[in-house]
């Protein structure tokens, strides 16, 4: 039973909790990564893995890195991990192209299945990019 305007959910949900509020960090801080696994029904949990990575986003191929990866064999519905974050690439808001940080967390299930739950969160505080704006004659 859902309450009136809210659309029921359906499968797996990973609610994820960062240890700042704003998402925001500085190169070589800590990032610590808490997280909930619910809405599994009969599903069991074979494995859990835990990343952190950036991608771009934009004009042109699209990049992938992975800064942090961990793999758990034996998993539980809540859990948390914590990486110190490089000096770079900084979160960059761009006009021809994004470099977006986030923390992926992926369930595998007994039956074959994995879903994947993705959030993202801010490297430095480069401001965004802007469009030149046109000179009038």
């Amino acid at each position: 039973m859902s309450l009136a305007g809210e659309t029921p959910r359906h499968g797996p949900q990973i609610d994820v909790q960062f240890d700042r509020a704003d998402r925001c960090y500085e190169p070589g801080d800590d990032v610590l990564v808490r997280y909930d696994v619910g809405g599994l029904g009969i599903d069991t949990l074979r494995a859990v893995e835990h990343s952190v990575l950036w991608y771009t986003e934009g004009k042109g191929e699209e990049d992938l890195w992975v800064h942090f990866f961990e793999r758990v064999a034996k998993p539980a519905v809540a859990g948390s991990f914590r990486v110190t974050l490089p000096q770079s690439p900084l979160s960059y808001e761009g006009v021809i192209v994004k470099i977006r940080w986030c923390a992926r967390v992926r369930i595998f299930f007994h039956g074959g299945r994995d879903f994947v739950s993705e959030h993202v969160f801010d490297i430095g505080r480069v401001p965004p990019a802007r469009m030149p704006q046109a000179t009038k004659p």
